[in-house]
């Protein structure tokens, strides 16, 4: 169905690095921008906002990502219907790996 990119950010410094990321992101008309997450939300440890994007735009925005994270945690995850394998299995880490939390998406699991 498409990916989603969760931007982190850890304090105030990284926040100004995220925000300036988003705005750069969201020129593309592919991109759904979510909203910011202050405190850590679902499976998330630390704050964060999502990107969403259609398969066809994979190929540009990751590459874009990985140049222009500026040192940012990205993870970027596939949207299957199965919300514990996109986050714990077919996700792309881009810097620091942080640890989700897959029971919180084990407990609320949508896959059919």
């Amino acid at each position: 169905h498409g990916y989603h990119a969760h931007i982190y950010y850890r304090d105030n410094r990284e926040r100004v690095k995220a925000a300036a990321l988003r705005k750069l992101l969201s020129v593309n008309p592919g991109i759904q921008m979510g909203r910011w997450r202050d405190e850590p939300v679902g499976p998330h440890p630390i704050p964060m906002y999502q990107v969403a994007f259609p398969a066809e735009l994979f190929s540009i925005i990751v590459p874009w990502l990985m140049l222009n994270r500026d040192g940012l945690t990205v993870l970027v995850h596939p949207e299957t219907d199965d919300d514990v394998v996109d986050h714990r299995d077919n996700s792309l880490w881009l810097g620091d790996k942080l640890n989700l939390n897959i029971t919180f998406l084990e407990s609320r699991n949508t896959s059919t």
